[in-house]
């Protein structure tokens, strides 16, 4: 009898496509920000882009109309001249609010991360590769 090595061990293999689901449905540069902000209650649309300085206008606006299209943020708009938008978390996502939690645990355990650094090209004097104390022509 062979043993499988090609994964680790499910005791319920059933739940790798929901697991898969659930990560598509929270993937996008900006959802997992835009769900935080929202954590705290209610939000209209320039509070959400004043708390998250680096979205552009578009894609904070593409964000929000996927996470309610999947049911994470309820959007209300008021008939009101000029018009008010809040978006909020529906139910389901308030349901994530033990995973932002346990996320924000283990980055404070963790520190700030570093990512890789690449392997660089020096020579034995310490200089770049390809580099020269001449300038360049």
């Amino acid at each position: 009898m062979k043993k499988q090595t090609n994964g680790p061990d499910h005791a319920d293999c059933t739940a790798a496509p929901q697991l898969q689901r659930a990560l598509r449905v929270l993937s996008g540069k900006w959802k997992g920000e835009i769900l935080w902000q929202l954590v705290g209650g209610k939000r209209r649309f320039g509070e959400l882009r004043r708390a998250i300085p680096d979205v552009t206008q578009h894609m904070l606006t593409t964000q929000l109309r996927d996470l309610e299209n999947e049911g994470l943020v309820k959007r209300t708009v008021f008939p009101e001249v000029p018009p008010r938008v809040e978006y909020e978390m529906t139910p389901a996502a308030r349901d994530l609010r033990p995973v932002f939690d346990e996320l924000s645990r283990w980055a404070n355990a963790h520190g700030r991360l570093e990512p890789a650094s690449p392997v660089a090209d020096d020579d034995a004097d310490g200089r770049r590769a390809g580099s020269s104390d001449r300038p360049a022509r």
